[in-house]
């Protein structure tokens, strides 16, 4: 079985990178793709232009796009509860549960892709240099986002680790608590990657208000149930971590 854990966890790794390189291009390609005049010839599918394929029969293109945004939700917080673990795992290896987690958040992803319905009315729309600098800022959250997982145990989150070691037969070091880089500023640097692609683009639509509203909302809440998880496993470690360091945006280091 540890051949199909490492391949299972491989696969998967692949399809992540595929998919979190398209939420890029999802979300920006119509404002990057001024930059890069390839991509735009490919005419991909993004958050503003392109056919809805695969969406809800009979409902309306906003409720449609709002139910896919809060189905994702349910779906990536419901699977990462321990309860819910804890039932996955009677039916799948323990060794391939983070694997599973990750491919489905996945699948769904494209589906979310395919099926969404552009709502193109602008909102605001930057030109020239502030065009250039938005994009910027927006490429820029999508790098501090990924980093962050580096910082954290990229290769563990993504399922990749766990594969690894039931393939070699050994057992994964135990998380411990640190504070490198990023996360000496900021508690939750992923997410302020995260927020800083919602929010900073020189195009605002209809569309992709929707999107970066809800998923903002959903990032928030999230972030109350992480850090109750953390005070839990963590204690006072964590609680005096809290109180020297922003939760997210890094004005300076707390006293």
């Amino acid at each position: 079985m540890s051949i199909f854990h490492l391949t299972f966890g491989t696969i998967t790794y692949a399809i992540f990178w595929g998919v979190f390189s398209y939420l890029i291009i999802f979300m920006g390609g119509d404002f990057i793709g001024v930059y890069v005049p390839s991509l735009e010839a490919l005419e991909l599918k993004t958050i503003n232009s392109g056919t809805s394929i695969g969406a809800i029969p009979g409902v309306p293109p906003l409720m449609h796009n709002i139910i896919l945004l809060i189905v994702f939700g349910f779906q990536h917080s419901l699977m990462a509860r321990l309860g819910f673990k804890n039932i996955v795992t009677k039916y799948i290896p323990k060794e391939s549960e983070r694997s599973f987690y990750v491919l489905t958040t996945c699948g769904y992803l494209i589906w979310l892709y395919l099926s969404w319905y552009p709502l193109s009315d602008d909102i605001w729309h930057l030109d020239g240099l502030f065009h250039g600098l938005i994009t910027a800022l927006f490429l820029g959250g999508a790098l501090v986002a990924l980093w962050s997982t580096f910082l954290i145990n990229h290769f563990q989150l993504f399922g990749i680790s766990q594969a690894w070691h039931a393939f070699k037969g050994t057992q994964p070091l135990a998380d411990c608590f640190q504070e490198k880089a990023l996360y000496k500023y900021s508690r939750h640097p992923l997410y302020l990657g995260m927020l800083t692609t919602f929010w900073f683009v020189p195009t605002m639509t209809t569309g992709h208000l929707l999107f970066s509203a809800i998923w903002t909302a959903y990032i928030f809440i999230g972030i109350g149930y992480e850090e109750r998880d953390l005070m839990h496993s963590l204690g006072d470690k964590y609680r005096e971590y809290m109180m020297r360091v922003p939760q997210l945006i890094p004005l300076g280091r707390r006293k």
